[in-house]
């Protein structure tokens, strides 16, 4: 949200490159003096592209608040889509394309005309192009997506309006408010123009029954000419997104400003994936509104406890409470994440995770169910790390879950695999110190290695499946068998 402090690429990226120098692999003093066993060679790995799953696949939000360079940003994306697709990322999400009220410098969170995605002058403005580039550069970095099997997520503001003329409200008392929307005014493409009776209060009614934002320019989804324009049409916002530009589904932004079945309306009409941003850590209110939208949304809970066990209460055991995230009630439509373009400039450090767990945290969600969001600026500064984590997530993270020790200091949890698949073990560990846990594992007369390789152990299983498992201080190791 527009109040929230921005932390630029330069500054994360000196504090990502801090914490990758206090995480790499320095154990093995404190390790060996505790009696860890030391790994002569990790080429006792398996190789994984042989468990890679039919349904892998890894989210990237494909942004961050107020990237750079300006007009550039798609070609910035396009210059890395290669790589993503190497990595196991099987769709991107961008930013809303459409000209934003503050033009140039928008990041499309005020939008203002839902056709323009850099094609027009407004308002006098000779600049055609928003900040992530014009058409064309956008449909190339579709194109390109497309031709390393991605998908491309189009984030949607449907809630709020920005930048309109202003305009006498009858139903405010006659007050003057920035609804008009024409050709004049905010929406040179002049398709979906838009007058004071498309927004809150009108005809109908005063108020959406959700949360206002923006209020006097909160669109009217009962209203048919918005339903018409948004997605009713064969040439409504979602069809001209969809079926001239390419994208492949949606991310709501900020549902709680409308009900969800406009939600579920746009997805029956037009189809796609999506997302819902229901910006709420209580995993029930997330469950009921993916019931009612039929939507998948993200796993904000998850996010909360997360946060919650490594930073603020720095402990971890409240990661095996049951049904306290939207992936323990419905995993199939949790979209975990670590981090997101509101949470990493929010200066408030109650609401985003620290850069010194953030691994952890990925280690968390790309070894459980769920579908894991990889957030740009997390890949840039830890990316050999993610690399292998989104690698474990697409081959080995399978089978049930089964939650081993879950206490102030460590959190064990074993995927019990599935066929020819091992399956994993995680190991996180909080305290300043090695940790070592004894388990019972599903693997009998194994040695395992560490797939991550911050522990050097190389641990053998006896014919019960037992063995001794370790952690690395303030780090995590994920265990399976070798080859």
């Amino acid at each position: 949200m527009k109040n929230l402090r921005n932390i630029s690429t330069k500054t994360f990226l000196l504090l990502g490159g801090m914490v990758l120098g206090l995480t790499g692999c320095t154990e093995d003093d404190n390790t060996i003096d505790q009696g860890e066993p030391v790994i002569t060679s990790q080429s006792l790995k398996m190789d994984l592209s042989q468990f890679k799953r039919d349904d892998s696949g890894v989210f990237m939000q494909a942004f961050y608040w107020d990237v750079e360079p300006k007009g550039g940003w798609y070609d910035q994306v396009s210059s890395q889509v290669e790589d993503w697709a190497n990595s196991g990322i099987n769709r991107i999400w961008l930013p809303a394309p459409g000209k934003g009220a503050s033009g140039g410098d928008s990041m499309g969170y005020d939008p203002m005309d839902y056709f323009d995605v850099g094609e027009f002058s407004q308002r006098g403005d000779s600049n055609v192009e928003t900040r992530f580039g014009s058409r064309s550069e956008l449909e190339n970095l579709i194109n390109l997506s497309h031709q390393n099997g991605i998908e491309v997520i189009a984030d949607i503001v449907m809630g709020h309006n920005s930048g309109g003329g202003l305009q006498t409200n009858p139903f405010r008392g006659g007050d003057e408010v920035y609804s008009l929307f024409d050709e004049t005014n905010g929406n040179a493409s002049g398709k979906f123009n838009r007058t004071n009776e498309h927004f809150h209060p009108n005809d109908i009614h005063q108020e959406d029954e959700q949360d206002e934002f923006f209020a006097e320019t909160d669109l009217c989804h009962d209203q048919q000419y918005v339903q018409d324009w948004l997605w009713g049409r064969d040439d409504s916002v979602a069809a001209f997104y969809k079926n001239t530009l390419g994208f492949d589904g949606w991310r709501f932004d900020y549902v709680k400003s409308f009900g969800p079945q406009w939600v579920k309306a746009w997805n029956d009409k037009i189809g796609g994936f999506s997302v819902g941003e229901n910006f709420d850590g209580n995993q029930q209110v997330l469950k009921d509104w993916v019931d009612a939208s039929g939507s998948p949304a993200f796993d904000f809970a998850c996010f909360y406890r997360l946060d919650e066990t490594l930073d603020r209460a720095q402990d971890l055991t409240a990661l095996g409470e049951a049904g306290n995230m939207l992936r323990k009630l419905d995993p199939s439509n949790a979209v975990t994440f670590t981090a997101n373009h509101d949470t990493e400039k929010n200066p408030n450090p109650d609401d985003r995770i620290s850069y010194a767990n953030k691994l952890l945290a990925y280690s968390y969600i790309l070894t459980h169910d769920g579908y894991p969001t990889v957030f740009y600026l997390d890949y840039q500064a830890f990316k050999g790390q993610l690399k292998t984590l989104i690698e474990i997530y697409n081959t080995l993270a399978v089978g049930d879950i089964e939650i081993i020790e879950a206490s102030k200091d460590e959190y064990i949890m074993k995927r019990g695999g599935n066929g020819d698949n091992p399956g994993l073990i995680l190991y996180m560990n909080i305290s300043n110190q090695t940790k070592q846990f004894d388990v019972t594992t599903n693997w009998a007369n194994k040695t395992l290695v560490d797939y991550t390789d911050n522990s050097r152990a190389t641990p053998t299983t006896d014919a019960n499946g037992n063995t001794t498992i370790y952690a690395p201080a303030g780090s995590y190791s994920i265990w399976s068998v070798t080859k």
